[in-house]
């Protein structure tokens, strides 16, 4: 039952955090057309933090008890972290480039 209800703690953490985020991200994307375009490729870089984020600290705050509850090593948590902070610039760096 625990199993079950973390489940869904996870798919409402992510559908309501990401839509709010990716909500966000779009509106800043909507300042350039070619931006807007490659949008996608921030909401990627926003579901990499909430994964990371997940795995570091919400893992820990839900019902699961099991013992397979790890953190991410701190060499994955900076890549993650780097990339998605790349990700979320990289429609406007193709903006620059493309336009």
């Amino acid at each position: 039952m625990r199993t079950i209800l973390e489940l869904l703690r996870i798919i409402f953490i992510f559908t309501i955090l990401g839509a709010v985020s990716s909500s966000i991200l779009l509106n800043i994307y909507r300042i350039s057309p070619v931006a807007e375009a490659y949008a996608w490729i921030g909401f990627i870089a926003i579901f990499l933090l909430m994964f990371a984020t997940y795995r570091n600290r919400w893992q820990f705050s839900g019902w699961y008890k099991g013992k397979e509850r790890e953190k991410l090593p701190k060499s994955v948590s900076t890549i993650l972290t780097v990339s998605s902070i790349i990700l979320i610039f990289t429609p406007f760096i193709l903006d620059f480039f493309l336009a």
